[in-house]
């Protein structure tokens, strides 16, 4: 088992920071692709970020591009979701999320992905 806690969500306004972090703990963190994902009322959980187990690969999606970066360090057993030039459609609820994986190698649909955070609000004002 993998429990992940994150935290550093709060109220921002538009074009600011937050950084976001998630504690992973239970199993060898390492061997785990990390991904963040956010789910804003009245829609989806949609991807927002992901990261091989070396941080040698990552993914995001177009929205976010130049304005986010997710890293990790394995030493801390940590996953991080770097925010910067926040925008009010950023505003929902983040999850961080790990998935069991020998390949080196990220991971985009969520239904991979085997544990999952209780989730952390984000909030944009205008």
């Amino acid at each position: 088992q993998v429990q992940l806690v994150e935290s550093g969500g709060g109220l921002v306004q538009a074009g600011g920071s937050l950084r976001l972090s998630c504690a992973a703990s239970g199993r060898t963190f390492s061997s785990f692709a990390m991904g963040w994902f956010r789910q804003a009322p009245g829609k989806e959980r949609d991807l927002v970020a992901t990261i091989s187990w070396s941080g040698g690969n990552t993914y995001y999606v177009d929205s976010v591009k130049g304005r986010f970066t997710i890293s990790r360090d394995n030493a801390k057993n940590t996953v991080y979701l770097q925010m910067n030039s926040l925008k009010p459609e950023d505003t929902a609820v983040y999850y961080c999320a790990a998935k069991a994986t020998r390949r080196d190698y990220y991971y985009t649909v969520q239904y991979d992905y085997d544990y999952w955070g209780q989730g952390t609000q984000v909030t944009v004002s205008s």
